[in-house]
């Protein structure tokens, strides 16, 4: 056990190459779910690179789990600290290198942090008012902000399938336990779709779920809003030096925190100013970096992509940092292109040579390169009793057996274009098919024009590459795959802080990002952009009614509604997207 400042006494366990005489550093990661099963096989398993490059390496367990003493607080906010009995993650840090250096004979005086998801928040904080002895640390997925774009909320509109699992799981008791959503009347699971949808609101969810009131559940029913219980979390703000050297991971296709990596990359860059702020990027799923396959969904990359990266960067960065090795050559950015199925090296992310260009939606269900030449508008039915599903159904626990929230974001979305036929809740517009490779790095982001006859309504926007009829992999024929998307609840249009109902019928704009993507769209396949007002039940489901707040929305507040998307000089609807093979884009592509 290792005593913090304030007397509370953590749980670690360590392990040390028996077979090295030589001094070693510490490569330490802090975690909510449990050190105890830390061994040398689970190490050599879980990194076969690090574990056979010999570190003393430590896993302790945070604040009120596990085996720790104290009090768990989900993403505990940054304290004071000039104040010496204030205590975070960031000083239960700095105590922890303090006490290993003193205590555990045979290392060399450094120390290096890495971590995913909420260990890779974790990281970050070991980079924060650091120990002199750290040297180098890798967040990877971390949670940045849980209410703009990692875990809990993205622009406003609540994951309401993930708050409801991951709360439950976590904070139910020190130690995680399983989320069912029950049986139906023939004793098969129930689709998570018709759980969520019969209840309603997310304070149903809480009323019905058994448990008690938990204390993130709160968090969620009273702050909806971006008020200081979430922005006090929010760590981009805290970013303002790259005190020690730092390798950012994430995944384009992290269906838990994709935000994070970029925006905490995209906040040290301009502190950058030795030239030791680092970033990957891959077509992966949340930490699937940790795998040796060269799939993901139905996606081929003809490479062990996460192995690779693991042996060429990962390992050579800490032995560069914490033992002075050679052989770490990343000078800024590693992306995996997909579409091309390469590694590529950038100088900078995104890459000078990214030109921001535009994408019309135009009228009859058309993109263009071109500025609309004539007024259109498009308009689709958005009714929250039948909801466009996020992902094909059944949709299970998120992580139970079988659970297919791992790979969501890579599935076929003709499941969802489909319904701008038959239930006219979903708009798609077209590029004609693609003459050339068109290669995109960097970020988009959505500039769309709409409105609603409602009050209050979301816009989910998405970027899809259609394979071809005849594409030569069977299974990839015709197939959508989503490259980018979004969700903006338009509640906070004027401002995150205060929600503000929207006026009937009044244009206004919803300008944001759909993150990044480094991928080619082949010559012979086709673009399409689709928008939607509804993504269940990852997202709650606008009321299209304002109400103060929308976790406690009753059954009636739940109106359809009619969207209409703007096409016209004064509404120029369009995606900005990062075009890296520039040309005469109407002739060339």
């Amino acid at each position: 056990m290792i005593s913090m400042r304030d007397g509370v006494k953590l749980h670690a366990v360590v392990l040390r190459p028996y077979d090295i005489d030589k001094p070693l550093p510490f490569l330490i990661e802090r975690t909510p779910y449990g050190a105890e099963g830390l061994s040398r096989g689970s190490l050599s398993y879980s990194r076969p690179e690090l574990a056979r490059d010999g570190y003393i390496y430590v896993e302790e367990d945070i604040r009120g789990r596990y085996k720790s003493e104290g009090e768990f607080v989900m993403m505990r906010p940054l304290a004071d600290h000039h104040d010496p009995k204030s205590v975070d993650e960031s000083t239960d840090t700095y105590d922890t290198v303090a006490w290993l250096l003193k205590n555990i004979p045979g290392n060399n005086g450094r120390a290096g942090f890495l971590g995913t998801s909420y260990p890779g928040f974790l990281a970050m904080m070991a980079g924060i008012d650091p120990h002199p002895a750290v040297k180098a640390i890798s967040p990877q997925a971390p949670m940045i902000d849980v209410w703009m774009g990692d875990d809990f909320f993205h622009n406003g509109a609540f994951r309401q399938t993930y708050g409801y699992d991951y709360v439950l799981g976590l904070e139910s008791s020190k130690e995680e336990i399983d989320v069912s959503y029950g049986k139906d009347k023939q004793g098969i699971p129930k689709d998570g779709y018709d759980f969520f949808l019969e209840r309603g609101s997310f304070a149903e969810d809480v009323k019905r779920s058994g448990a008690k009131l938990l204390p993130t559940w709160k968090l969620f029913l009273d702050h909806p809003a971006y008020d200081s219980v979430w922005s006090s979390r929010a760590v981009e703000k805290h970013l303002t030096a790259v005190t020690v050297p730092t390798l950012t991971v994430g995944g384009y296709y992290d269906q838990e925190d994709m935000w994070g990596p970029q925006q905490e990359y995209a906040s040290l860059e301009p502190q950058d100013a030795n030239n030791q702020n680092y970033l990957v990027l891959g077509p992966w799923r949340h930490g699937s970096w940790a795998s040796s396959s060269r799939h993901l969904g139905n996606l081929d990359y003809n490479a062990p992509i996460g192995k690779e990266f693991r042996a060429r960067i990962e390992a050579k960065f800490f032995a560069h940092f914490l033992k002075d090795e050679p052989g770490f050559d990343l000078e800024d950015t590693a992306s995996f292109q997909t579409g091309s199925n390469q590694w590529k090296r950038y100088a900078h992310f995104p890459p000078k040579e990214a030109q921001p260009t535009s994408l019309h939606l135009q009228g009859d269900g058309k993109l263009s390169w071109a500025d609309s030449p004539a007024s259109a508008k498009t308009s689709y039915v958005s009714d929250p009793a039948n909801p466009v599903p996020y992902r094909q159904r059944p949709i299970q626990p998120t992580y139970s057996d079988n659970s297919q929230w791992f790979n969501w974001m890579t599935e076929d979305q003709r499941f969802a274009t489909g319904r701008a036929i038959k239930q006219k809740d979903v708009a798609v517009w077209k590029l004609p098919t693609l003459k050339k490779d068109m290669i995109l790095t960097g970020e988009v982001e959505a500039d769309i024009f709409a409105a609603t006859t409602g009050s209050d309504n979301d816009l989910v926007v998405k970027l899809i590459d259609q394979y071809p009829a005849d594409d030569p992999d069977e299974k990839m024929r015709g197939y959508q795959l989503m490259t980018n998307a979004e969700i903006f609840r338009g509640r906070y249009l004027d401002s995150f802080e205060t929600p503000r109902p929207l006026r009937s019928g009044s244009v206004r704009e919803y300008r944001f990002s759909l993150h990044d993507v480094d991928h080619v769209f082949k010559a012979g396949h086709t673009v399409l952009v689709e928008i939607q007002s509804t993504w269940f039940p990852l997202y709650d489901r606008n009321p299209q009614t304002f109400v103060p707040n929308i976790m406690t929305a009753k059954p009636s507040d739940y109106q359809p509604a009619t969207i209409t998307v703007y096409s016209d000089p004064e509404h120029d609807s369009t995606l900005q997207v990062p075009l890296m093979n520039a040309c005469d884009q109407i002739d060339c592509f």
